[in-house]
């Protein structure tokens, strides 16, 4: 089991940014276990100040994903370094040091800005955790693996940095944004969904609990996986095929353009996939990674709004 563990954490590490662990089991479910919230929600409170705000200024900041990144350029907070991403980052942090992949960030860069603070997120909490300790840097893990904890998490950070209007502010627009997609779907039969999270080579079945999850149960969709703790299931499609979703949302991740074609070769040479309803009323949707990452990002009130006639066709 442990062998298959890192096997599946070396594989997703390239495009999920995520720590997973897998376990084994032959015609069930083989269930993928992520971190539980508990251990991230207590983690990140050993971490948290609880003391007076912190003028934003006095602090040097690295924030080591692109999400986080976004979030701290909408509250106004400067970063002396930044992750370092093919996605474009803020102008605001054009002169800001590039520390590293958001999965290995460089710790000697990272020391070298003599930082007050480093920010990461909590499905990297896993890998990251032990490296920062022993380089001695005070590193914080935000929980940005659903809607309300992302802006929990936004209101603690403007709390912290005194930037209580702008964390305000950007809660409020989601919220916002929520409303409307609830007040579109009132009344409307909730249909089922199959998410399929990919990186090259391989995918997994994401539940309620990963983000984008989070995101289709917010617009009204049920998530044929129910009663699970994690984040996401290795797939079983004889399983999923008893489900026999309304719709198939397919995510890829790492290299977009290879995983969508790994999935369109699996759906064409996979039998199993003819069978399902959602295949045969061609409501198989491939997700823009831009909106639909595999953490919460600012993107909230745009991927709702995508998500609407994907789950809803008559609704335009």
């Amino acid at each position: 089991m442990m062998k298959l563990r890192n096997r599946m954490i070396k594989l997703f590490a390239l495009g999920l940014l995520l720590a997973i662990l897998a376990g084994c089991g032959e015609g069930n479910w083989n269930e993928v276990a992520n971190h539980s919230a508990e251990t991230s929600v207590a983690a990140s409170s050993e971490t948290s100040n609880e003391s007076e705000p912190v003028p934003a200024e006095n602090q040097r900041i690295v924030s080591t994903t692109v999400a986080v990144t976004q979030i701290m350029d909408r509250l106004d907070i400067d970063l002396v370094g930044v992750p370092k991403s093919v996605k474009t980052l803020p102008a605001r942090y054009d002169q800001a040091v590039k520390v590293g992949n958001p999965m290995s960030p460089d710790m000697e860069l990272v020391k070298s800005l003599q930082p007050t603070e480093v920010l990461s997120v909590t499905t990297l909490q896993y890998e990251l955790e032990p490296v920062f300790k022993q380089a001695k840097v005070n590193a914080e893990f935000l929980d940005l693996t659903s809607l309300e904890s992302m802006q929990k998490e936004i209101l603690k950070l403007g709390e912290k940095f005194d930037r209580q209007e702008q964390a305000k502010q950007l809660v409020e627009e989601y919220e916002q944004a929520l409303k409307e997609l609830q007040q579109a779907t009132a009344g409307k039969e909730k249909p089922t969904v199959l998410i399929l999270l990919g990186v090259p080579g391989s995918y997994l079945v994401a539940t309620e609990h990963s983000y984008i999850g989070d995101l289709v149960r917010l617009a009204g969709g049920v998530n044929i996986v129910q009663g699970e703790k994690v984040e996401y299931l290795a797939s079983n499609t004889e399983y999923l095929h008893q489900s026999n979703p309304d719709v198939i949302l397919r995510a890829a991740h790492g290299m977009p353009e290879e995983v969508v074609k790994m999935f369109d070769e699996e759906f064409r040479k996979n039998d199993i996939w003819h069978h399902f309803k959602a295949v045969q009323t061609g409501r198989v949707y491939d997700l823009e990674e831009r909106l639909f990452g595999t953490t919460g990002n600012l993107a909230v009130s745009e991927s709702l709004k995508a998500l609407l006639p994907m789950l809803y066709p008559d609704i335009s």
